[in-house]
C-alpha cells in the first residue's frame, strides 16, 4: 500500500508543481480579499474530486475574506486536522508579484514557501491517499484559513472555525515551512501577544524633578519598568518580550493603530505621559501567565508621583506548548522519514518557530506537529521568499505515509 502512495506522488508531483505556480501567481495578500478567494476557489477544485465536502466560508464578520475548509468522514483511525492558509503578507501594492525559477529546484515567489506550498502538499498527499485506495477510511478536515498574516478581529470569530475543528479532531498537522530546514519540524511554537505600557506623571518645571512634591516624571518611571522586565526576565528560557514603540512628552497624539504619533515636550519640563507598545512570547500558558504576573508586579512598584497601567492583549497567538503527544508524533514522523530513505527529523528550537494558526488547537488535540510545509529556502516575509521544488514530493510522501500508517494502528 505504501508504494502505491509513493507512486502516486511521483505521477502528481509536476501537476502539483504547477499547482503551486500558478497559485503563487495569483495575488492574495491578506487584504486582497478577491485574490484570497480565488486561490481558495482553485483549491477547492482540488479537493472536491477527491471527496471532500468543501465551503468558502464568508469573513465579514470578521473583516476578511474568510477560510476555505473541507472535510471527509471515515470509520479508522484518528481524526485529522490539516492546517494551510490562502493568504501571503504581499498585498496588490508590493513589487513581488510572480514566481521565478532560480535554478532547476529553487523557486522565489511570493508566498511560495509560506505558505502556498504548504497548501499544495496537502493536495498531493490526499491525492496520493486516493489513488492508493486508503482515503475512504480516513476522517481528515482540512483548513485554509484566509487571514494568517493578518488576524482578522474579533480574534474569537476569525478562529472560530479553526478552533471548532481542533475540538473534534485527534491529531492537527500544520503545513507552514517551519525553519526552512527538512531536517527539523515544530513540536512547539511560542505564542504571540501585545502589551502597552501606560505611564503617567507630574508635569514641572525641570527644576523640581526629584523633589518630593513632584517625583521623577512619565519617563524616568518608564524606563525603571523596561529595565526591571530586563533584568527579572530575560534570563527565562525562551521568554521574550520587545518594547517596539515608546512614545513620551508633555502631550501625546497616539495613532489608534499603536504604530507611531507624535509628542510635545521640552526640555525643561517634566514629561507627563509616555506609552510604550510591544509583544511577548512565550512557550507555554505557564510560562506567559508567569511572566505576566512578574511584570505586573514591576509596574506596580511606582516611583514617586508616578501611575502605570500594564495591558495585555487577551487576542493574541496562544502557545503551542510541548507535550507528550507532540513528542510522540514527532517520533512517528521522524521513522516515517526514515523510512523512506529521507533521513533523520529533529525538532525545531521553538526560538526559530513564530506564532501560527496551529497554535490554536492547543489544548484540544492530543497530538500536533507544524512545519510539514515546502522548505529548504529562505527570506520569509520578503521579496527574496524562495523554496526547494524537490520538498514538495518528500513532504507529500512522508504526510500520506504516515497518516495511513496512523489509521491502520489498533487503539
Amino acid at each position: 500500500m505504501e508504494k502505491k502512495i509513493i507512486k502516486s506522488v511521483d505521477q502528481h508531483s509536476d501537476a502539483a508543481i504547477d499547482l503551486l505556480k500558478k497559485a503563487v501567481n495569483i495575488n492574495s495578500g491578506t487584504m486582497n480579499f478577491e485574490g484570497v478567494r480565488k486561490v481558495g476557489e482553485l483549491f477547492k477544485a482540488e479537493l472536491e474530486p477527491l471527496g471532500f465536502q468543501t465551503e468558502l466560508t464568508n469573513g465579514d464578520a470578521y473583516g476578511r475574506a474568510g477560510h476555505l475548509i473541507a472535510k471527509r468522514e471515515g470509520k479508522k483511525g484518528p481524526k485529522f486536522l490539516l492546517i494551510g492558509h490562502l493568504d501571503t503578507v504581499f498585498e496588490l501594492d508590493s513589487p513581488f508579484q510572480e514566481y521565478t525559477m532560480l535554478d532547476g529546484t529553487m523557486i522565489k515567489g511570493p508566498g511560495v514557501a509560506d505558505m502556498k506550498g504548504g497548501d499544495v502538499i496537502i493536495i498531493l498527499a490526499m491525492k496520493a491517499l486516493k489513488d492508493a485506495g486508503v482515503l475512504e477510511d480516513m476522517s481528515i478536515e482540512i483548513i485554509m484559513t484566509g487571514d494568517e498574516e493578518k488576524s482578522g478581529e474579533p480574534i474569537e470569530l476569525s478562529k472560530k472555525d479553526l478552533i471548532e475543528g481542533a475540538k473534534r479532531a485527534d491529531i492537527a498537522l500544520g503545513f507552514e515551512n517551519g525553519d526552512n530546514n527538512p531536517k527539523t519540524i515544530v513540536v512547539s511554537r511560542r505564542g504571540s501577544s501585545d502589551w502597552q505600557l501606560k505611564v503617567t506623571g507630574t508635569p514641572a518645571h525641570s527644576s523640581q524633578i526629584f523633589t518630593k512634591e513632584i517625583g521623577v516624571g512619565a519617563i524616568y518611571e518608564t524606563s525603571r519598568i523596561l529595565n526591571e522586565f530586563y533584568v527579572q526576565l530575560s534570563k527565562e528560557k525562551d521568554l521574550t518580550f520587545n518594547p517596539g514603540f515608546v512614545i513620551a512628552g508633555t502631550d501625546l497624539d497616539l495613532n489608534d493603530d499603536l504604530t507611531g504619533g507624535t509628542a510635545f515636550g521640552k526640555n525643561n519640563v517634566v514629561a507627563q505621559h509616555a506609552i510604550v507598545h510591544g509583544d511577548i512570547r512565550a512557550t507555554s500558558p505557564e510560562q506567559l501567565e508567569n511572566a505576566q504576573t512578574i511584570m505586573k508586579q514591576i509596574v506596580a512598584n511606582n516611583y514617586p508621583n508616578t501611575t502605570a497601567e500594564l495591558i495585555f492583549n487577551t487576542g493574541g497567538y496562544p502557545p503551542l506548548a510541548l507535550t507528550e503527544g507532540n513528542t510522540k508524533l514527532l517520533q512517528f514522523y521522524d521513522g516515517v522519514s526514515q523510512d523512506l530513505g529521507f533521513g533523520y527529523v529533529a525538532a525545531v528550537n521553538p526560538r526559530n518557530a513564530g506564532a501560527a494558526d496551529i497554535s490554536f488547537t492547543s489544548g484540544y488535540v492530543d497530538m500536533a506537529l507544524d512545519g510539514l510545509g515546502l522548505t529548504g529556502g529562505s527570506g520569509d516575509h520578503t521579496i527574496e521568499e524562495t523554496g526547494d521544488l524537490s520538498t514538495v514530493a518528500t513532504q507529500a510522501k512522508i504526510t500520506a505515509v504516515m497518516l495511513y500508517r496512523l489509521t491502520q494502528q489498533k487503539k
